[in-house]
Formats: structure tokens, C-alpha cells, sequence
């Protein structure tokens, strides 16, 4: 099987690449910096043609209002694209919850990506996945001021990206499910929890402060973002996965 996989560069495309030539099927990375745009379009029809499926986990460079115009544009272009080659599936990346945040423009953003896949030409499967534990440094770097880092409580199911990446392979060399896969960590936390957790397993001189007003995840209500219902729950654990890294 065909695959290419837009953002095949990057934390999860890679791996997604690497998952499925090692299965066996031909999966083709593309970027920009293999010369493919996929907000102008260069070099896109070419690179999907006769591809059977494409796996799309391009992200916008910025978390505001911009997001929307970046996976409004970008969608388009690859259905279209998809469209004239051929494709017969489509697989996108997207949050557990997003439709649930109507406060966090980026999240309305990744929810419109989602609808633009649906109303498309082309048969699709979306996986939505939970916070990453890759991230979880950044996180904390982006509301650290001096020694102290100021988190709010919302609630979170930090997942290891290695798990996502092979959920994305899973799902792309498998039937389309015309609908939504849910996939999450094992353990819920607060995200202040969560921040102190990570700076006892690697201290550096800061702490965690609660402030239900900090950051992104301020917007967050309640369990939003935690997944729900029949969600495939990955293995590892967020203080084991630390532990690994240490």
C-alpha cells in the first residue's frame, strides 16, 4: 500500500513513516522541506497521485486566529488534491475534545479541520488524541515567570507520541472509519499536578503555583479533554515514561 504522509518530518510523521516501510508499505514523507505546501499548493498533486492513503498531521505554526485560515486552506487543498489522485482514504490527527473547548480558537480550528474532512469527497478516518507527554515541557516553559511556574488545574491524559504514531499507522492501513478513534493516556491529572510531577522527577530550581488563569489550558473546563466512552486507551504511564527519560 501507498502511503504519504503530509508532515512526515515531524514528531508523529516520522514515526508514522518509519512504522509503515517497516510494515512493508511504501510510505512517502512529505514537508516543505521535500517541496511540498500545503497552503499554496506547490508540489501537492504531484506527491499524493496514486496514493491509496493520506495521512495528513500538518499543524499550524501558531495557536491564534491564523490557526483557522491554516487548516481551512490546507484541507481544502489536500481533498482537492486527493480528489484528482485518486486517493481512497484520508487520515487526519486531531484532539480528543476540541469541539468541547468553544473558548481555545485553535481548538475551533482543529474541529473545523475535522468538518472539512467529513463534508469531503473522500472516505476518512480521524484519530483524535490526547495531550502529549513530549509536550508537557512546553507547557510548563510557557507560563514559567522567574522560578515560578503558574499551571491551572485543568485536567488532562497525557499520552506517549510513539503510541499515537502507531495508532495513525494502524488506522491508515486499515478501512476508512468514516468516523472518530479516541486514543489517551492511562492516568488523568491536573495539569498542576501533572507540572509538579515533572519538575520533582527533574528538578531545576522552579515550582508550580495553581492558577486556573495561566495559559492555553485556562479555557479548558471540567474533563473537556479527558477521553470518554469507548476511547483506546495506550499503556504507558506518564511517571514511567519520565523515568525512561531521566
Amino acid at each position: 500500500m501507498k502511503c504519504v504522509v503530509i508532515g512526515g518530518t515531524g514528531l508523529i510523521g516520522s514515526q508514522v513513516v518509519k512504522k509503515l516501510n517497516a510494515a512493508g508499505h511504501e510510505a512517502v514523507p512529505l514537508s516543505l522541506s521535500t517541496g511540498v505546501d500545503v497552503i499554496t499548493g506547490q508540489g501537492l498533486e504531484e506527491a499524493v497521485a496514486g496514493a491509496d492513503v493520506v495521512v495528513n498531521v500538518t499543524n499550524s505554526p501558531t495557536f491564534d486566529e491564523a490557526s483557522l485560515a491554516f487548516f481551512r486552506t490546507s484541507m481544502d487543498n489536500v481533498l482537492a488534491a486527493g480528489h484528482k489522485g485518486g486517493v481512497g482514504h484520508v487520515v487526519i490527527l486531531s484532539i480528543v475534545g476540541t469541539d468541547q473547548v468553544p473558548g481555545f480558537v485553535y481548538y475551533q480550528a482543529k474541529t473545523l479541520q475535522e468538518d472539512i474532512l467529513k463534508a469531503g469527497p473522500i472516505p476518512y478516518s480521524i484519530v483524535r488524541a490526547t495531550q502529549f507527554m513530549e509536550f508537557i515541557d512546553a507547557v510548563l516553559s510557557s507560563t514559567t515567570e522567574g522560578s515560578t511556574v503558574r499551571l491551572p488545574s485543568t485536567l488532562v491524559q497525557p499520552i506517549a507520541a510513539q503510541e499515537v504514531s502507531d495508532t495513525v499507522a494502524d488506522v491508515a492501513v486499515g478501512p476508512p472509519l468514516n468516523g472518530t478513534l479516541n486514543i489517551a493516556g492511562p492516568d488523568v491529572f491536573a495539569l498542576d499536578e501533572l507540572g509538579q510531577v515533572t519538575l520533582n522527577a527533574r528538578p531545576d530550581g522552579r515550582t508550580v503555583v495553581t492558577d486556573d488563569t495561566a495559559g492555553m489550558f485556562a479555557a479548558v473546563r471540567g474533563d473537556a479533554i479527558i477521553a470518554k466512552g469507548d476511547a483506546r486507551i495506550a499503556p504507558t504511564h506518564y511517571r514511567d515514561w519520565l523515568t525512561s527519560r531521566t
